[in-house]
């Protein structure tokens, strides 16, 4: 089956269209195959062929999209690096993947061989045929955050990501006029998949974005055209947060995606009204090759859903016992489908924990409704039990959303001696906003049940968050200090 997201099998394969660029440089189909097979040959003459791993550390740049295409070339995998790794971060992931090459700046250590996007060829010294790659050749190894532990190597093969770009093909109806802007990391899977390899399917364009900063990112959407991007709440949030009377001209937008982390309806709302972008949100994992639903483009979008299943894609809810709950219940969300990852590298126990019967279990408590769309309630590892009740923060930060005057909030459960756990929240204000935190309690108390009021909330100036984006709340529970409230002022009992 042709993998239509390599360069050399696109529908514009061997043409002047433009195929990829940053702030500065575009080349043309033609010129991304000539690149890559140069960058083959180079990793033939280091040694590394079918089965091999090139390590990619790299800032966003079109190098890092040219290393990826490269090791395909040579029927080796690729591992891309977050760039701001520590040296013992770095270490740990290449003797985890097993890399044989890396693909750095000058001057980063480790211990393997290195090779530079200076030391890049332009274009192939001998005619290069074209590669036969394999559905099960592995392409990507991608690593997990590592919220708890140490990260795990996901390993995702062609197939994977043949099922995976297909699928965004057919929910946002791209063709060889889409052109997307890519802003978020390129060591995370939704970049690679949604802005690089999603738009080369069908013959369109990617332009590469170093960073986001809000100013930059609005110039860019003026300057190149876009006609679509992905991205997270954070980046989100900062726009939402420029001054009143920012504008800019988003007339070359069909629609947005937000996707990697859990977003309040509020905050999408505000960016469509005042921006006037049509937002979608979505929702997956690395271990599903990026995106599982999504609501439409162009049909019935549901708001505060993640939409329905991608086409391909099965969503169910299951109980504790694995049975499947009804419409409208909660439970753990599972998954399968072609994007389910083949396993995590050298761990099949964590592997067949994960995949059971064909089903990849999130370990996200989510709700289907009658019409398929799936609503995520929180993680489980984030619940609170709080004196034997279940409470989901998600529906807490809900609430604190509401306030006008809130632009973010994430709870957590913070140590009580007597209850075990409480809510905590940390609340990053709108700009200019007077709001105090007993205000922002009050507001909660009007809308919450008295178990579920956070006990404590703190004025932040943002909240912490991981290498991908996400809020971390892993390290917020580490650094919660333990609440001495009396049960019988602030905190209620179950059931009080």
């Amino acid at each position: 089956m042709l993998l239509s997201y390599l360069p050399w099998n696109s529908p514009a394969a061997a043409s002047d269209r433009p195929c990829m660029g940053d702030a500065n440089r575009v080349f043309s189909y033609r010129e991304v195959e000539d690149r890559a097979a140069a960058f083959a040959e180079q990793l033939a003459e280091r040694g590394v062929g079918e089965g091999d791993v090139l390590a990619v550390m790299l800032p966003n740049s079109l190098e890092l999209l040219i290393g990826i295409l490269g090791a395909w070339r040579v029927g080796a995998a690729a591992t891309p690096i977050n760039p701001t790794f520590t040296a013992r971060e770095l270490d740990y992931q290449l003797a985890d993947s097993g890399a044989k090459l890396l693909l750095a700046l000058p001057g980063t250590v480790s211990g393997i061989d290195l090779i530079t996007p200076e030391q890049m060829r332009d274009g192939p010294e001998l005619a290069v045929p074209e590669p036969e790659i394999a559905l099960d050749q592995l392409a990507l190894l991608v690593y997990t955050s590592g919220s708890t532990g140490q990260p795990k190597g996901v390993m995702l093969d062609h197939a994977n990501a043949l099922a995976m770009t297909g699928q965004m093909v057919d929910t946002f109806a791209l063709s060889a006029e889409d052109h997307a802007l890519l802003v978020l990391p390129l060591f995370h899977v939704n970049s690679i998949m949604v802005s690089f390899l999603t738009p080369m399917s069908v013959g369109g364009r990617v332009t590469v974005l170093d960073r986001f900063a809000p100013d930059t990112f609005l110039a860019a959407i003026e300057r190149f055209r876009p006609t679509y991007f992905s991205a997270v709440p954070a980046i989100y949030a900062r726009l939402a947060e420029l001054p009143e009377g920012t504008t800019f001209d988003a007339s070359s937008l069909r629609f947005a995606i937000c996707g990697a982390a859990p977003v309040s309806k509020e905050l999408l709302e505000r960016i469509e009204q005042r921006y006037g972008i049509s937002l979608v949100e979505g929702y997956g994992l690395t271990e599903t090759t990026c995106a599982s639903t999504c609501n439409p483009v162009v049909g019935v979008r549901k708001p505060g859903t993640v939409g329905p299943a991608l086409s391909g894609q099965r969503i169910a809810i299951i109980d504790p016992q694995g049975n499947t709950v009804p419409a409208g219940e909660r439970g753990e969300v599972v998954i399968s489908g072609p994007t389910i990852m083949r396993g995590y590298l050298g761990r099949p126990d964590a592997t067949a924990e994960t995949i059971r019967n064909g089903w990849l279990h999130t370990g996200d408590v989510g709700m289907l409704d009658e019409d398929g769309y799936l609503s995520i309630v929180d993680r489980i590892k984030d619940m609170i039990i709080r004196g034997g009740e279940n409470i989901y923060p998600k529906e807490i930060e809900g609430v604190l959303a509401e306030h006008e005057a809130v632009l973010e909030a994430a709870v957590i459960g913070a140590p009580h001696a007597l209850l075990g756990e409480v809510p905590v929240a940390e609340v990053v204000l709108m700009p200019g906003a007077t709001a105090t935190a007993a205000d922002l309690i009050e507001h909660c108390r009007a809308l919450l049940a008295k178990i579920k009021v956070p006990v404590r909330v703190n004025l932040v100036s943002d909240l912490p968050r991981n290498p991908v984006g996400k809020v971390d709340k892993p390290r917020m529970r580490r650094e919660a200090a333990p609440v001495d409230v009396p049960v019988t002022s602030t905190v209620a009992l179950p059931g009080a």
